[in-house]
């Protein structure tokens, strides 16, 4: 049903869109929630919800939950029962449970099966590149520039690992003169940056691999990138988390080394030592 959903996704009215988005980005939210709850967190109309289950070809959106409700069952069928009963105490331990408790979920799931094979095949994408950039703007800046920071230290002299970009959008002639075996990592979430995207897009024109770190099947730069790493970027706080695309840049970064005839210890001891002799490091007095 994802795969349709993706395959169609282009061609639906804009309020289909929004409801295809999340039914792609909430898969268990379909399988345990009511149509109008569903609507609700969409911002759609329940008949939107109805109508996008017969765009598909199902007789009614019940048809769908029980489709997501049947595989939900499949993937959680034999986990063992989660200890421990309902937080009592004041309303904020229970927050910071709820929220760690999304957190944690988000991050582990990256290290399922489907998930893996997203990162080995972005991270062979990645080794092999002759020039290697990380593109982000606004809360995703961050992210490229934490991923910068590691591959750098596994970086030879021969190979250039560049940051594009700032917090301001700006610094982007960096990518002028990249080319075909060159690789850029564009890191994006919901509500996309405008510069990221025409970026990333200006670099597939001219031979660069893009490889997405973004939320969704559906993200325009899913469309625009040769592999894609898909994060959750929900939360149950009053912001959206990044902690999920920190955690993957530095996955890539893991198993690109590790898929490298790199050795990756010996690069990161040297660059360390180097860093130490300029005195970068705090040592405490004598």
């Amino acid at each position: 049903m994802a795969e349709l959903l993706v395959e169609r996704f282009e061609n639906m009215p804009p309020q289909l869109r929004v409801a295809a988005r999340f039914v792609l980005d909430h898969p268990k939210d379909v399988a345990l929630m009511s149509m109008r709850e569903q609507a609700h967190q969409a911002g759609v109309s329940h008949s939107t919800m109805m109508r996008l289950a017969r765009w598909l070809g199902l007789d009614g959106y019940e048809d769908m939950r029980s489709l997501y409700a049947r595989a939900l069952r499949e993937t959680t069928a034999g986990e063992p029962a989660r200890q421990g009963g309902e937080r009592d105490g004041a309303s904020g331990f229970s927050t910071v449970g709820v929220v760690a408790d999304t957190l944690a979920a988000q991050i582990s799931s990256l290290g399922e099966y489907g998930n893996a094979m997203q990162f080995i095949a972005a991270a062979d994408l990645v080794g092999r590149s002759r020039n290697l950039f990380a593109l982000g703007s606004r809360s995703a800046y961050p992210v490229a520039s934490r991923f910068v920071h590691i591959v750098s230290f596994l970086a030879g002299s021969d190979h250039k690992v560049t940051l594009v970009g700032d917090m301001a959008g700006q610094g982007l002639d960096a990518l002028q003169l990249a080319g075909g075996g060159d690789v850029l990592l564009a890191v994006g979430m919901a509500p996309y940056d405008r510069t990221t995207i025409d970026v990333a897009r200006q670099a597939a024109r001219q031979g660069v691999g893009v490889v997405a770190i973004t939320d969704s099947s559906v993200s325009p730069l899913t469309q625009i990138a040769r592999e894609t790493i898909i994060v959750a970027s929900n939360s149950q706080s009053f912001f959206r988390s990044m902690a999920p695309a920190f955690a993957a840049v530095e996955i890539l970064a893991a198993v690109t080394a590790m898929r490298s005839e790199t050795n990756a210890a010996e690069r990161v001891k040297q660059s360390e030592e180097q860093l130490a002799a300029f005195g970068i490091y705090w040592k405490p007095p004598r």
